[in-house]
């Protein structure tokens, strides 16, 4: 699996309609309209997500692999 940094994939997200609600410390919570589901996204600088936390991330998201 690819490696992807937090604020990649803050952008991915808000590229497939998901809203930054707030900002809590190093996490960004991002939500979309309609769904009940929620992301809470550590932004740690340049660093990669840990790839289960990535994984579960895509599957709330509905991402597929070979859109990263």
């Amino acid at each position: 699996m690819k490696s992807v940094s937090g604020r990649r994939f803050a952008s991915l997200l808000e590229q497939r309609g998901w809203i930054l609600a707030r900002i809590n410390g190093s996490h960004h919570v991002y939500v979309k309209p309609g769904m009940a589901a929620r992301i809470s996204l550590p932004i740690h600088g340049n660093s990669d997500l840990k790839v289960g936390l990535l994984r579960h991330f895509m599957k709330v998201a509905d991402i597929a692999e070979g859109e990263l």
